[in-house]
């Protein structure tokens, strides 16, 4: 539930990590666009994937910014005191969901993308990851915005479910894929799988702070920056690591382009 009132110091800090993400998810988008001719054709895909959920993530934070400056103000000079809700306005969760409904099936068609596996091979994991993703979004939001502790024990039960066998197609059925990729490779991916676990477990965290009577501005707070840290490790770092494992597949695919970008680097390192 969204509390009638924050402290200076709840509303200082969900305006600075509302904009720290901002900053992450533009910045991080500008980078790959920039880097982007820094590895081969075929592995593209799966970075431009990375910046088109960078810019989906950082548009949502902007309305959810934006919400959260109108829900909450003070009548303190200078804007130092007590917030309160604004008469008329209400903080939209309903941007996370979105943005969520969006970006997560993308997360995993950026992971298979990368991998540049046999048209068959991805199709048929893009065909079971995507929809489950979707399910798992579009289960959560109802218990999000309830009210009721049942309810939302029960949309987060079914939630699960899809989250679940999204964790069986990425730890089980994709393991196969990666006996034929570089040994660093493999090191990366399945480090990367393990990111995706830790960042959207603060997720169903942040969800069930009602249902375990941890309620009150405080929590509310802990929810914003919990999925604020969850969006920027699932989307910026993972799109980062996503980047350094088509660098290491397009040097390891292509001799005469590895000599280039040697040559870059060195020139780079003098300047």
């Amino acid at each position: 539930m969204i509390p009638d009132s924050l402290t200076q110091g709840q509303y200082d800090t969900v305006y600075n990590f509302l904009s720290l993400v901002i900053a992450s998810q533009l910045f991080t988008a500008l980078f790959l666009l920039i880097a982007l001719p820094r590895i081969l054709p075929r592995y593209r895909q799966a970075v431009t994937v990375a910046i088109v959920v960078c810019g989906i993530a950082a548009y949502h934070y902007f309305r959810i910014f934006d919400s959260f400056k109108d829900a909450f103000v003070t009548d303190a000079i200078g804007g130092a005191g007590d917030y309160s809700q604004a008469a008329g306005s209400s903080f939209n969760e309903g941007y996370r969901y979105v943005d969520w409904l969006l970006t997560v099936p993308l997360l995993l068609v950026e992971l298979v993308a990368v991998l540049a596996l046999a048209r068959a091979v991805q199709s048929s994991l893009l065909k079971k990851l995507v929809p489950a993703a979707a399910l798992m979004i579009i289960l959560g939001y109802p218990g999000e915005i309830s009210g009721d502790d049942g309810l939302r024990g029960l949309f987060g039960l079914l939630s699960t479910i899809p989250f679940l066998f999204i964790l069986y197609v990425l730890f089980v059925q994709l393991t196969k894929s990666l006996d034929n990729q570089p040994a660093g490779v493999r090191k990366t991916l399945s480090q990367l799988r393990f990111l995706l676990l830790l960042s959207w477990g603060v997720y169903p965290i942040a969800y069930l702070l009602p249902l375990l009577n941890i309620a009150g501005s405080d929590a509310w707070v802990i929810k914003q920056v919990g999925y604020s840290v969850a969006d920027i490790l699932a989307k910026c770092v993972y799109a980062i690591i996503i980047f350094q494992v088509a660098r290491i597949k397009s040097l390891a695919d292509d001799p005469a382009f590895a000599v280039i970008e040697s040559a870059h680097d060195e020139k780079s390192a003098r300047v």
